[in-house]
């Protein structure tokens, strides 16, 4: 019989992303518990702590790692922190899920596959949107071929961000949209095609005084069709993914920030009418995607099953990005480098 107790989770830094979604989402799971709070302003952590309701705040990351009760690190720290505190998590027995993406090149990354494999810890990509039941549908609907045989993925993403103190407005931190956002419609097309790109091409546009990344158009050609997304920082926020087949064609309503208090919905097109006659709204009850991610990965923890997106996806990930950015540079199609033989599955 498996273990049922518990995780018992410490947080480096008090991101916004920690503070306002995934600690309040760990918090609704019977198989998580938020025991400790890191900052390095130890003010800041109290006032996390206090209305979070955690019990323990440090004023330094390694008091966290320290705690002999913390069993899994959540590491939301900014980009260029990742793998740092990820390995000194992992040296320290800790467990860890860290936020998107895992590292600034997929060459990074690939250092934590020796701490895991030394450690024996559980490491994982924090892409919440792998749990998520609207994305576990469409899955299923590609998989049994209710859209035929898959042939294309499409997405746009975006959001206004002009701030030269937010981290994401950092180029040394690893700011930009395509780390940021464009991680997503990648991480999506590779999961719909269960394969990485052959190769990719990208048209980039930097701010030009942060030099960050601010809009890119990819393309991304799979062995069996291709993928093409927009991003950016710095247009008005939309978000959207489709799916097309050979006879059909699925679109998600809100495929990343789907909402914590209301139902989601896709759409199934058959293509028999083009002003909407052919289409099945598929509606799914209210979740808490942060909260399913939580229950996953503690369960991984204790020996259920696996971590939702494993290191050698996370690789993986990371690659295509690399890629992208060599091809912004050259103007040419770019092949990714080095990918795992294992694609996002579990």
């Amino acid at each position: 019989m498996s273990d049922t107790t518990p995780v018992r989770w410490g947080v480096l830094g008090a991101a916004n992303i920690a503070v306002k979604k995934v600690i309040p989402g760990m918090q609704k799971s019977a198989l998580a518990h938020v025991v400790a709070i890191a900052s390095r302003d130890k003010d800041k952590a109290r006032a996390a702590a206090d209305q979070l309701g955690i019990a323990r705040a440090y004023g330094s990351y390694d008091e966290v790692l320290d705690d002999p009760e913390v069993e899994a690190i959540y590491n939301p720290l900014p980009n260029h922190l990742h793998v740092p505190w990820s390995i000194r998590a992992a040296e320290r027995g800790k467990h860890v899920l860290c936020e998107k993406p895992i590292a600034l090149s997929a060459r990074e990354a690939r250092e934590l596959l020796a701490v895991r494999d030394k450690t024996g810890v559980k490491i994982g990509e924090a892409f919440m949107v792998r749990t998520h039941p609207q994305w576990l549908k469409v899955k299923e609907l590609v998989v049994t071929g209710r859209i035929g045989a898959l042939r294309l993925v499409t997405g746009d993403f975006s959001y206004y961000n002009r701030d030269p103190t937010n981290i994401r407005s950092r180029q040394d931190y690893g700011g930009g949209a395509l780390m940021d956002i464009g991680c997503y419609p990648i991480f999506i097309a590779r999961w719909m095609f269960d394969a990485e790109p052959v190769e990719v091409v990208s048209l980039i546009e930097r701010d030009p005084d942060m030099k960050v990344d601010r809009m890119i158009s990819a393309m991304l050609r799979f062995d069996a069709g291709q993928a093409a997304f927009s991003c950016s920082t710095q247009l008005v926020p939309y978000q959207t993914m489709q799916i097309f087949g050979t006879t059909g064609r699925i679109s998600v309503e809100i495929p990343f920030n789907a909402p914590p208090d209301r139902p989601c919905r896709i759409f199934v097109d058959d293509g028999s009418d083009l002003f909407g006659g052919g289409v099945e709204t598929i509606t799914f009850p209210t979740v808490d995607q942060y909260t399913l991610q939580a229950d996953a990965f503690s369960e991984a923890v204790r020996g259920v099953g696996g971590v939702p997106v494993s290191l050698e996806g996370a690789i993986a990930n990371m690659a295509v990005i690399d890629a992208l950015f060599r091809s912004g540079e050259t103007g040419k199609w770019e092949a990714p480098a080095g990918v795992p033989d294992r694609h996002i599955s579990r």
